[in-house]
């Protein structure tokens, strides 16, 4: 399947990004795909990686491949993220999580824009991260 018309903003006259992520994304869509924030449960409904932000973090983003690909589309059509990590100490494990699956889903490192939040908590205590998406197809 082609992938969506992605293509990276980049400007010497903005901040350069603090991470794996892009300051902007242009694409030419024919469909917008809207992934609902996706937390750490398998298709049974069980939690994985009770107090493992990093567990946390690469079951959000599996369970956001499984979304995408329902709707005939990829990481490679994913034109922006928006993260929720609950507390401050959350972050590391996030970037850590995030780094051990995002080589093997953009290898180019052609990183969508992402809006990381850092908040009190989710629906469930136990959850500690949720990652949303938007995605392009052509």
């Amino acid at each position: 399947m082609a992938g969506t018309n992605r293509t990276v903003i980049t400007s010497n006259q903005a901040p350069q990004p603090l991470g794996a992520y892009s300051v902007g994304m242009s694409v030419s869509p024919g469909k917008l795909v809207y992934v609902a924030g996706q937390v750490s449960v398998d298709s049974s409904g069980k939690l994985v990686g009770k107090d493992d932000v990093v567990a946390q973090t690469r079951q959000a983003l599996q369970n956001i491949g499984h979304v995408l690909a329902a709707a005939g589309a990829s990481f490679n059509d994913v034109v922006e993220f928006t993260t929720y990590v609950v507390g401050r100490p959350s972050v590391q494990g996030y970037i850590q999580g995030r780094g051990e699956v995002y080589p093997d889903i953009y290898p180019n490192g052609d990183f969508p824009p992402n809006t990381l939040l850092v908040v009190g908590g989710l629906v469930n205590e136990d959850f500690l991260v949720e990652i949303k998406a938007v995605a392009a197809l052509p």
